[in-house]
């Protein structure tokens, strides 16, 4: 290998209803998708971003990884939701060894947690005015219980977790990863299985960050109280689109059909916010990602929604391919494998 394997890292995403797991190494002309996992794991495991049953989700991860072959026990994880903040703000103009020691007592005005119940990272964008002496930095603050949680989990599982990143930036990455960094706003948006997470970016700067509480379950959900049948049953017909009892073929369809302008109305009033931030800001297009990508009407209904082409987002094509992943159907998983993928090309000595 080209590079040095030092700064190897194996990208883990800890989804609500899977697991994803993928190794990338670093070649000469970029990286190789060397080995990928998933596995589904039951509904109720983890709840709200909160980790019912850590025993029974680390023996998932490590069978994901005894199944996969990854050797590698460095790992990456992203953490998202509501215990997260994201915050582009404005300050004097400080070095960064300076940031790092004020960062706390610039940080209180904006947080809405106890400061000393957070972890805290900054990051400076860009040079700073000349004129006023300040500058544009990306604050982000994550609750300490929430990343203890998950790094205890990985290492359940016999992993480390390395880095600890955030879910927005590990889509942002692979789309950056695959696609380069384009001057034009773009719209990246992964709908799981309990929350949607939406990234504007533009010329490699997060202009917006949002998660909402919305996700493919509430069709699941929907579905079950129609067919008076288990989440399970209901998951199966949710697939099909095919009724078993009391529902019809139109009530499956009303059904999807109000979910998705549920999250048709969130994302619209996302990209309005953005819109009245960034007034000079034009959306070239939006990219979709994880389960809700899979629905194959959904690009259609959200682009006259949003007035923006929608496009489901690729994030293998960045890659080389080894020849014992070739056989798997990865375009089947693609959309659900986005944050993970992300994930796989951090480094340890990343930022």
């Amino acid at each position: 290998m080209f590079f040095k394997k030092k700064n190897h890292l194996v990208g883990l995403d800890i989804g609500s209803r899977s697991i994803k797991i993928a190794e990338a190494v670093q070649v000469k002309n970029g990286f190789r998708l060397e080995r990928y996992g998933k596995a589904d794991i039951p509904t109720g495991w983890i709840q709200d971003g909160q980790i019912r049953e850590p025993t029974l989700v680390a023996d998932t991860i490590r069978k994901l990884v005894a199944d996969t072959r990854i050797r590698e026990k460095n790992a990456a994880v992203s953490i998202g939701g509501y215990s997260i903040i994201v915050k582009k703000i404005q300050i004097p103009f400080q070095t960064v060894e300076m940031l790092q020691n004020t960062i706390q007592v610039e940080a209180e005005q904006y947080i809405p947690f106890d400061i000393n119940e957070v972890y805290l990272d900054v990051d400076v964008l860009g040079e700073p005015d000349p004129a006023t002496n300040r500058m544009d930095v990306l604050l982000v603050a994550a609750k300490k219980e929430v990343v203890e949680n998950i790094v205890s989990i990985v290492t359940l599982a016999g992993l480390k977790a390395c880095i600890v990143d955030i879910d927005a930036f590990a889509l942002q990455n692979v789309y950056e990863f695959s696609l380069g960094s384009e001057s034009e706003a773009t719209a990246l948006i992964d709908i799981g299985a309990h929350k949607t997470t939406l990234n504007i970016v533009q010329g490699g700067v997060s202009l917006l960050m949002r998660d909402v509480p919305l996700g493919c379950e509430q069709i699941t959900i929907k579905i079950a109280k129609v067919e008076n049948c288990s989440f399970e049953e209901a998951e199966e017909i949710k697939i099909s689109r095919k009724p078993r009892k009391h529902a019809s073929v139109q009530d499956i369809a009303r059904i999807y059909s109000e979910v998705m302008a549920d999250w048709c109305m969130e994302i619209r009033r996302a990209i309005d916010f953005f819109y009245s931030t960034y007034p000079d800001s034009q959306l070239k297009r939006a990219l979709i990602s994880g389960g809700g990508a899979l629905i194959t009407e959904f690009p259609g209904i959200l682009s006259a929604e949003i007035s923006a082409p929608v496009q489901v987002l690729q994030p293998f094509q960045g890659f080389q391919v080894h020849r014992r992943l070739q056989q798997q159907n990865l375009d089947a998983v693609a959309p659900q494998s986005a944050i993970c993928l992300g994930l796989s090309i951090r480094r340890l000595d990343d930022k």
